[in-house]
C-alpha cells in the first residue's frame, strides 16, 4: 500500500518550490526504502532494491501521452492529493497522491489509473478547478502568465508595475509586478522580501541565478513570494491571504505556482481554459439544468422537483409526470429515456459515514462527487443543479435521490465544501414507483470504485429542467 501522504499545510511550500530545481523539469520526488519492502533488503548505502508495484506504477503512468500525464497531476492538485509540480513526469509524490486518491474513493491504492478511475480524477478535478473559476491567462500589465481563482478573487485594478486581484471583503490578495532591465535585481528583491521585522516571521527561503522564493507568516496571515529574471527584467507575484482561509488557500498556491510562467515567450504555454459558469437550477433558460433525473426503466425517469414544473423536459425532450409526491417532490416521468443499464434499489438504507458515490446531470455530461451518508442526508460537495441525482452505494446499488439543492453554490475561498443535502430514500422511492421499482439483484454485488461505479450508470443520468 502507499505511504501515507502529509497533509498539504505541512511542508508544503518547500516542497512545491524544490520540485522547480530538479534538473530537466524533473521532479526530486524523494528516495529511500519502497512501500512494503523488507527492512535490510538493501546494504546501507547501496540503491534501493527495486519495488515492483512502483515500477508496474510508473511504466502505466509513463505510457500515457504527456498531455494526459500533466492533467492527472494537475486533477490530483484540485483533488488535495499532490502537492508538487506538474510536470508529467512520474516520481514517489505522484505514486503516493494516485493511491491517496484512490483510497479516498474506495479503489485499492495500486497507484495504476484504469480508464474509469482517470475519467472520475479528471472529473473531479474540474469540478473543483470550476467552482473556483481558475483562469490561466496573460496578465497585460506584466506580461507574464499566471492563473486566478477568480470566484475567489473578483475585484481587479492596475497597481503600480502590475495588477491586483482580491476579495471582496480585502482578506486575500494577488499582485502581480514587472521590473524593467536595470531597474532592480534579484539580489535587491531577495533581501526586502526577507527583511526583519517584528510582525513578520520568514519561513522559507530559496534564491537561484534565476529566480527566488519567499514564504512565511503574520499574526493574521500567510504570504507567498515568487520572483524570476530574464533577459526582459524581472517578473512576479505576491499572494497574501488570512490564516482563516488557509484551509482551500494552501491548495490553490499549488494551482497559482503551477501556472506561473513569468516570460511566455520562451516557453510554450497551455492555452487559457474555458470556465464554464455555475448553472442555476432555479433559472428557466433555455439549456440550463434544473436538476438531475434518472432512468429506472423504459420511458421512466425519476427525479425531484422541489416546487411546479410546467413543460418538463427530461434529456432535452418532453417528458409527463405520472406520479409525483407533493411532499418530497419526488417524480416519476415519462419520456424518451436513453437506453442505459438501469439501477437497483439497494436492499437496506445504509449507515451513517457509509461511502457514497452521487451522479449529478452538468452542462458537460455526468459529474461524479464521492461522499458519505449523513444524519438526515448525504455529505458531499455537490453543485446546483444535482436536485434528484442519484446517491450510490459502493456496489452501484440505489440509496435514494438528493432532495433539494440551493439555487447559488456556498463557496469557502472559492472551492465548494462537502455539505450535508437532504435526501430522498428507499421507502419513499419505493412507494412512489410501485411496480416501475427496478428489480433488486439476484445476488450480491462486489464493492466497486468510484470510477466503475460511475461508469456503469453515467448513461443513466440526463438533466431534467421546467419550462418551455
Amino acid at each position: 500500500m502507499p505511504r501515507p501522504v502529509r497533509p498539504l499545510a505541512a511542508g508544503l511550500l518547500p516542497l512545491l518550490v524544490w520540485g522547480v530545481l530538479a534538473p530537466g523539469g524533473v521532479l526530486a520526488q524523494g528516495t529511500g526504502q519502497a512501500p512494503g519492502q523488507p527492512p535490510g533488503a538493501s546494504r546501507p548505502g547501496s540503491p534501493p532494491a527495486p519495488d515492483p508495484v512502483f515500477e508496474a506504477a510508473r511504466a502505466a503512468f509513463e505510457a500515457r501521452p504527456e498531455a494526459e500525464r500533466r492533467a492527472v497531476q494537475d486533477a490530483l492538485v484540485w483533488a488535495g492529493s499532490y502537492n508538487s509540480v506538474v510536470t508529467g513526469t512520474f516520481g514517489r509524490r505522484t505514486y503516493e497522491a494516485i493511491g491517496a486518491w484512490q483510497g479516498r474513493t474506495g479503489g485499492a491504492g495500486t497507484g495504476i489509473l484504469d480508464e474509469a478511475g482517470r475519467a472520475a480524477l479528471i472529473a473531479a478535478g474540474e469540478a473543483a478547478r470550476r467552482a473556483a473559476r481558475f483562469t490561466v491567462a496573460p496578465d497585460p500589465a506584466t506580461g507574464l502568465v499566471i492563473g486566478v481563482p477568480e470566484r475567489l478573487l473578483p475585484k481587479r485594478a492596475r497597481v503600480p508595475g502590475g495588477s491586483r486581484w482580491q476579495s471582496p471583503d480585502g482578506r486575500v490578495t494577488l499582485d502581480t509586478k514587472a521590473f524593467a532591465p536595470g531597474d532592480t535585481d534579484l539580489d535587491a528583491l531577495f533581501a526586502q522580501s526577507t527583511a526583519a521585522a517584528p510582525d513578520r516571521k520568514v519561513t522559507y527561503t530559496l534564491k537561484r541565478p534565476d529566480f527566488m522564493v519567499v514564504t512565511g507568516e503574520t499574526p493574521a496571515g500567510k504570504f507567498y513570494i515568487r520572483h524570476a529574471a530574464g533577459p526582459a527584467g524581472l517578473r512576479g507575484f505576491t499572494l497574501s491571504y488570512d490564516k482563516a482561509t488557509a484551509r482551500e488557500m494552501d491548495r490553490l498556491v499549488i494551482a497559482i505556482a503551477n501556472s506561473f510562467v513569468p516570460f511566455p515567450g520562451e516557453a510554450p504555454v497551455a492555452p487559457p481554459r474555458p470556465v464554464a459558469t455555475m448553472p442555476d437550477p432555479g433559472a428557466p433558460a433555455g439549456g440550463a439544468v434544473s436538476g438531475t433525473g434518472l432512468v429506472v426503466g423504459p420511458r421512466r425517469i425519476v427525479t425531484v422537483l422541489p416546487g411546479p414544473c410546467a413543460g418538463p423536459q427530461a434529456a432535452g425532450q418532453p417528458a409527463r409526470i405520472l406520479r409525483r409526491d407533493e411532499g418530497s417532490g419526488l417524480t416519476l416521468l415519462e419520456g424518451a429515456a436513453p437506453a442505459a443499464p438501469s439501477a437497483v434499489l439497494a436492499p437496506a438504507p445504509g449507515a451513517p459515514g457509509e461511502d457514497v458515490i452521487a451522479l449529478a446531470a452538468g452542462a458537460d455530461g455526468p459529474v461524479v462527487t464521492t461522499g458519505a451518508l449523513a444524519t438526515g442526508g448525504v455529505l458531499a460537495p455537490l453543485q446546483p443543479g444535482a436536485a434528484g441525482a442519484p446517491v450510490l452505494d459502493r456496489s452501484g446499488r440505489l440509496l435514494g435521490l438528493v432532495a433539494r439543492m440551493p439555487t447559488q453554490a456556498r463557496l469557502v475561498a472559492g472551492v465548494l465544501p462537502p455539505l450535508t443535502h437532504p435526501l430522498v430514500g428507499l421507502e419513499a422511492l419505493k412507494a412512489l414507483l410501485g411496480p416501475d421499482a427496478p428489480a433488486p439483484p439476484g445476488a450480491e454485488t462486489r464493492p466497486m470504485s468510484a470510477g466503475a461505479v460511475a461508469g456503469r450508470l453515467a448513461g443513466a443520468v440526463v438533466p431534467v429542467r421546467c419550462g418551455p
